[in-house]
């Protein structure tokens, strides 16, 4: 009983390479996701209280919640973006509240969106948030943050 052996071919010249794994842990990419996620759900954020026609505490949890998740599971495991998460939640909450007086004043004033901001401007429209500014205002500040810090520290772990 003889036996035909043959030696098995080079690696290299039958099987492919398998594909590059996914980087995790790049704190740049980490921060660009993070500032995608804030201005998306900022802009969803104000969109959202416009059709509510109020503010909405988990919603701008959620908001925080995207971003520290986006800051998180991209970054990976790195000191600096819970905080940068929280920073950015704190421009992402504020920018909603902007969108909504933007939506709320087209409405009223039955113009478009750009039409609003030619006539009230960034100054004007900051003034309008000062106005309407409560104490509860400040507690979604610090609920979108606080849950984007949370998020951003939980993912990375």
């Amino acid at each position: 009983m003889s036996q035909n052996f043959q030696p098995p071919a080079p690696a290299s010249y039958t099987e492919t390479p398998a594909p590059a794994p996914v980087r995790r842990g790049n704190i740049g990419f980490g921060i660009v996701a993070a500032v995608v996620a804030a201005l998306v759900s900022a802009g969803v954020y104000g969109w959202i209280m416009k059709a509510a026609d109020r503010e909405i505490g988990y919603i701008a949890a959620g908001v925080g919640l995207l971003v520290g998740l986006a800051a998180g599971k991209i970054g990976g495991r790195n000191a600096v973006l819970p905080v940068v998460a929280a920073v950015l939640s704190l421009g992402a909450v504020y920018l909603g509240q902007m969108f909504f007086i933007v939506l709320a004043l087209a409405e009223y004033g039955s113009v478009g969106v750009g039409e609003v901001l030619d006539s009230v401007g960034v100054s004007g429209l900051n003034e309008i948030w000062k106005e309407g500014t409560d104490a509860m205002s400040f507690l979604f500040f610090a609920l979108g943050a606080f849950t984007a810090f949370g998020a951003a520290k939980k993912v990375s772990d």
